[in-house]
């Protein structure tokens, strides 16, 4: 089931994507319930033509996201990521431009770190950790983000439309 992505520009979501997520409470849910929420999630970003989706994007409040980034031979990894939190960034910060599907046809640069490590719970509930550089620690920023009430128009240096160039 395709979940409809909440945008920013509608002034009744932007309540929803400014708040901060809640904690995900795996007790609430069966795993068979957490495998859907993961497919469903997983779904509506692929429909999107998106690499990254968090749960307050599709109007839920948990502290969860998807995400899956194709890699430089072709192939994809795809993450389930629930209440994650961002240990330590390090190297070189980068700017970049980045859309984001809640707020769509605009694009900012916007200055991210190339490397973090990221802790958190796979959809089973088990404490993980994953170093991520380049655009992998980029989107798990980017979402990051989302669960804390940011978009990228509070991050980027400069703003643009579609085609504004």
């Amino acid at each position: 089931m395709i979940i409809p992505i909440q945008n920013f520009y509608n002034k009744k979501q932007e309540k929803t994507l400014r708040a901060k997520a809640v904690p995900f409470d795996f007790s609430q849910m069966d795993k068979k319930e957490v495998r859907e929420l993961v497919k469903n999630m997983r779904e509506t970003m692929r429909a999107a033509n998106g690499i990254g989706l968090a749960a307050n994007q599709v109007g839920l409040p948990w502290n969860m996201f998807v995400a899956e980034v194709p890699s430089q031979g072709g192939s994809s990894k795809f993450y389930a990521v629930f209440n994650p939190v961002i240990e330590k960034t390090g190297g070189e910060t980068s700017i970049m431009e980045e859309g984001c599907l809640s707020v769509p046809t605009v694009y900012g640069e916007v200055e991210r770190a190339e490397k973090i490590v990221l802790n958190f719970e796979d959809k089973n509930g088990r404490k993980q950790k994953i170093k991520a550089w380049g655009l992998l620690a980029r989107v798990f920023q980017h979402e990051v983000d989302h669960l804390h009430g940011k978009l990228i128009l509070d991050r980027a240096k400069k703003m643009f439309k579609e085609n504004e160039k």
